[in-house]
């Protein structure tokens, strides 16, 4: 493991099960990274936990579709930076643009030109907005656009869908989650849930708590298609209430058109986020939406103020540079296409490989072409995070980092060709295991663990 051409341990014909994988020095890493910072990670998702037992790599550098980790192993990486790098690591288009910045300093005491000019980029880019303003990350975008449709329509409570994972790391939402240590009860009775897709629920819902919701906040869109009509009966929903419909396009923004979800279906929410993709890794978000709703962030209304964004590094001119790179990229190249080609050719190999291992029923994978997740699943197709360590190891051990099937576009067919033989390796050792109904002899030790949990 002491040159960067490694590929795992599977660059021989025999199985995981001959050699044990090992990762000593990020082993050591994780340490040290415990030591200092709580949880090892700047992001709960990032965690050691999240992988198996030691066996949680620290990463060195990446370029393209490859990441290497300070123990020299090279891996196919998917989900890159949690779905954020959907170009690869050091794209040569953005690095240029950033580049061009560095010279010219990165934040003033007044406005930058850029600002303004990645506004119209990205206007140009989902023309369904009107305003746009920059932060960065997700989070404060998102508690923006429900501050802003608390303001508007002067009601207290928050509508989120039950389905979707994960919204903010802000009390509003994080409240409703295992992990609610610290937040006021009353901050958390003010947020409501609904269920994805179910229209009736969501006007009993309304109905129930009438002329006290304030917004209607969902991704349009994750791992299942919105049935037929939901979005846009959702927006008469909303219309009717006279609630502020809210669509929180983090994933959804690129992946699924260049105007996001609300380009590809049709429907217009009043406001929206954006985030991971835009930046491909750069540290940037946007709240964008209706100019009547933006405007009471601003300056040129009479209305009492909101204060909606006011960040010190929210517009800090090289993530703008490379947001604008980022978007560019992606209207001339036809990124979201790419994204979806590359997707679809992955889904078909590993539900091919699974099928061909007789695991079909066990590793399944969901969700759209250019936003795969998978499933890993017991002897009785219920899920299981022994399941989903077991499936991770061989994966690891193969030189593929996966914990989703999310692709980027530097991938190429060899790497796809490349994942889809090791995940039927990993899946002639997942066989084994649901024969003798016990994955445990292939874990070496405990089982990754869900994110939001009430005790680490």
């Amino acid at each position: 493991m002491d040159t960067e051409e490694t590929v795992g341990t599977a660059e021989t014909e025999e199985t995981e099960e001959t050699e044990e994988f090992l990762l000593p020095r990020s082993h050591a890493a994780n340490e040290r990274l415990h030591a200092l910072i709580p949880g090892g990670a700047h992001t709960y998702a990032k965690g050691d936990d999240q992988y198996p037992e030691h066996l949680a790599p620290v990463i060195s550098h990446g370029h393209g579709a490859h990441v290497w980790d300070i123990d020299g192993n090279r891996y196919i990486e998917y989900g890159s930076g949690l779905r954020s790098a959907s170009l690869g690591h050091a794209h040569p288009r953005v690095n240029e643009a950033v580049r061009r910045e560095l010279d010219r300093g990165s934040n003033f005491v007044r406005p930058s030109i850029l600002e303004v000019e990645a506004a119209e980029r990205f206007l140009a880019t989902v023309p369904t907005a009107e305003m746009v303003k920059f932060a960065k990350n997700g989070s404060d975008a998102t508690t923006a656009a429900v501050r802003l449709a608390r303001a508007a329509t002067g009601r207290p409570r928050v509508a989120i869908c039950a389905d979707h994972p994960f919204f903010s790391t802000d009390d509003w939402f994080i409240g409703t989650t295992p992990m609610s240590a610290g937040i006021p009860a009353a901050t958390t009775d003010l947020t409501l849930t609904f269920p994805y897709g179910d229209l009736a629920a969501t006007e009993q819902l309304l109905n129930r708590h009438q002329n006290e919701v304030a917004c209607l906040i969902l991704e349009p869109a994750t791992h299942t298609e919105p049935p037929p009509g939901y979005l846009a009966g959702l927006r008469e929903l909303a219309d009717r209430h006279g609630c502020v419909l809210i669509f929180d396009e983090m994933i959804t923004g690129f992946r699924w058109s260049e105007a996001g979800a609300q380009g590809l279906y049709g429907v217009v929410p009043d406001l929206s986020t954006f985030g991971k993709a835009l930046g491909n890794g750069f540290a940037v978000s946007a709240l964008a939406g209706r100019r009547d709703l933006m405007e009471r962030g601003g300056l040129r209304h009479s209305r009492d103020r909101v204060f909606l964004l006011s960040t010190t590094h929210g517009a800090e001119t090289h993530s703008l540079a490379a947001a604008m790179a980022v978007q560019t990229t992606y209207v001339e190249e036809g990124i979201t296409a790419q994204l979806h080609a590359l997707g679809a050719r992955l889904a078909v190999g590993v539900r091919e490989a699974a099928a061909s291992m007789d695991v079909g029923d066990h590793v399944v994978v969901r969700g759209r072409a250019s936003n795969l997740v998978y499933a890993t699943l017991d002897e009785n197709r219920q899920p299981s995070q022994q399941y989903r360590t077991l499936f991770l190891r061989q994966l690891l051990a193969g030189g593929v980092l996966a914990p989703s099937f999310v692709v980027s576009s530097a991938l190429d067919d060899a790497d796809i060709d490349r994942t889809v033989d090791v995940v039927a390796q990993a899946c002639a050792v997942y066989r084994k295991a649901l024969d003798a109904a016990d994955p445990t002899p292939w874990l070496a030790g405990r089982p990754v663990k869900p994110v939001f949990r009430r005790l680490a």
